[in-house]
């Protein structure tokens, strides 16, 4: 099953506003965005897809990696992450479009982008039917750089491996609920990774792309930052029937148990593809 925050959730104000909130207080999206915009090789494009832009925080990235000439398309089938965005990220080299990462081939002209870049996102999508989309729309030579968090992507960097014992927020959350508010996990085995590399390989080759580079990296940041992102309500945790405010009282309870500044170390799978030059 997956998390609900997949699919559901994003289109909505309250998520929208904390998630645009999210980006500017702390660096993990600016951080990651500028990543992926430097491995695109972004210095001489003339158009650039965010792909699953939401709110604009890789878009900014992209934009300020970009010549002053260049077009970036944000595309995103929330409304409410885009209506953020427009209000805090006013640029005329930047369009956005309200649509499904599946269609996106409809949206750009087909063999003229430059790159493709998208942060964080992938895994939620039909991930054969994007590579194809993307596939139609770069130019022969253009890059397409996305990420996979670590566990979708079945990997750990040493860094993580390394990190400093002791239960996560994530698991002092689950267990304030088992203990104060009669919280059951479901019985599930260890889920198999969602995308591992094998998978996105053997993706990008039906689609007719060439896997360039891929690197697991880590992430830093702290359980102060990690508690701000699980108050965005799609994040918030654990499943189940509770209201958002039930989740955040388990939250801030969890929290309580934990040093603000400690570091936190996630991993992420970083892959960069090429549609191939078309050959003399």
């Amino acid at each position: 099953m997956a998390p609900h925050d997949a699919v559901l959730g994003w289109d909505e104000d309250t998520t929208a506003e904390a998630y645009e909130a999210f980006t500017r207080a702390f660096p993990m999206y600016g951080t990651t965005s500028r990543d992926l915009g430097r491995r695109a090789r972004l210095g001489d494009s003339r158009l650039v897809l965010d792909l699953c832009g939401g709110a604009g925080a890789t878009a900014k990235a992209i934009l300020e990696l970009t010549p002053a000439t260049a077009r970036v398309i944000s595309l995103d089938n929330a409304a409410a992450m885009q209506r953020v965005g427009r209000r805090t990220l006013d640029d005329p080299r930047l369009t956005w479009v309200t649509a499904a990462a599946e269609d996106l081939d409809r949206h750009a002209p087909t063999a003229e982008v430059d790159a493709v870049v998208c942060n964080s996102a992938i895994w939620k999508t039909d991930v054969p039917r994007v590579f194809t989309a993307v596939h139609t729309v770069l130019r022969p030579g253009g890059r397409f750089v996305f990420n996979i968090g670590g566990g979708f992507a079945g990997v750990e960097h040493d860094d993580e491996k390394s990190a400093h014992p002791g239960p996560s927020l994530n698991r002092l959350i689950h267990q304030v609920a088992a203990r104060d508010y009669g919280y059951a996990p479901p019985p599930t085995r260890p889920p198999a990774p969602k995308l591992p590399l094998e998978a996105v390989t053997a993706h990008l080759s039906s689609a007719g792309m060439d896997l360039v580079d891929a690197e697991v990296v880590a992430q830093h940041g702290t359980v102060a930052e990690k508690m701000a992102w699980l108050s965005i309500p799609v994040f918030a945790r654990p499943d189940g029937d509770f209201t958002h405010a039930q989740r955040m009282e388990m939250l801030a309870k969890a929290y309580a148990q934990t040093i603000p500044d400690a570091q936190t170390v996630t991993s992420w799978l970083v892959v960069v593809a090429e549609r191939p030059k078309v050959r003399p």
